[in-house]
């Protein structure tokens, strides 16, 4: 059997005019999941990320030296995206910098999305599994024992809501319970794709660390 380790990345900047960037916090996770992982011995054979500068950021903060690979499957869905599209442009400025307003906001827009509306979004929820998908068999379709993938909440619940033939919405509960640098555990052998551990944080496991646990 060989393993899949997908770690979400760390904290993003959050409300910034450029999401799409590890702040103090996020570094300091990344580095303490690597670090983590090395003391119990578990080091990659192959490291793919998606092509995101967050999941780059947290790869490079973790401290492992093979070249990395990428994939776009990996990739977040695009909630800005999203947001504007059910919002017409005008997403409120609560939606858009309260963490519980934007989250409550987005579980209820995401759904609208898997069930066939915002149809003006860039993306489809039916295009956003099959690049899901195609990613796993990117990461998978190899002859390394270890693989680790740097990626996002979104692919991490719909990976793991696949792997366990979920409902269609519990990808959304998955998603957004999904903690910055957790490890999510899979194991596969041929077409066999089991889910062994999901959202787990070893290196936030004292009352000291455990403060520096986020979500968004």
């Amino acid at each position: 059997m060989s393993e899949l380790l997908v770690i979400r990345h760390g904290q993003a900047s959050f409300g910034a005019d450029d999401y799409d960037q590890l702040s103090d916090l996020g570094h300091k996770q990344s580095a303490m999941v690597g670090a983590t992982l090395r003391d119990l011995g578990w080091v990659p054979d192959r490291l793919v990320t998606g092509t995101l500068l967050r999941q780059k950021q947290t790869l490079a903060a973790m401290g492992f030296e093979s070249a990395p690979e990428e994939h776009a499957g990996f990739n977040e869905y695009d909630f800005h995206d999203l947001l504007t599209v059910k919002f017409n442009g005008e997403v409120p400025d609560r939606v858009r910098h309260d963490r519980k307003a934007h989250f409550r906001t987005l579980r209820e827009v995401i759904y609208e999305w898997q069930d066939g509306g915002l149809t003006d979004a860039r993306e489809s929820w039916v295009n956003f599994t099959a690049r899901v998908q195609a990613a796993r068999g990117f990461a998978c379709n190899t002859e390394a024992k270890r693989v680790l993938v740097v990626s996002s909440g979104g692919p991490i619940g719909q990976l793991v809501a696949s792997a366990l033939k979920a409902p269609v919405k519990q990808m959304v509960a998955l998603n957004l319970q999904v903690k910055n640098t957790s490890i999510t555990r899979f194991f596969w052998s041929g077409a066999r794709f089991t889910l062994n551990e999901f959202n787990a944080t070893p290196h936030f496991g004292n009352q000291d660390d455990a403060a520096m646990m986020s979500y968004s």
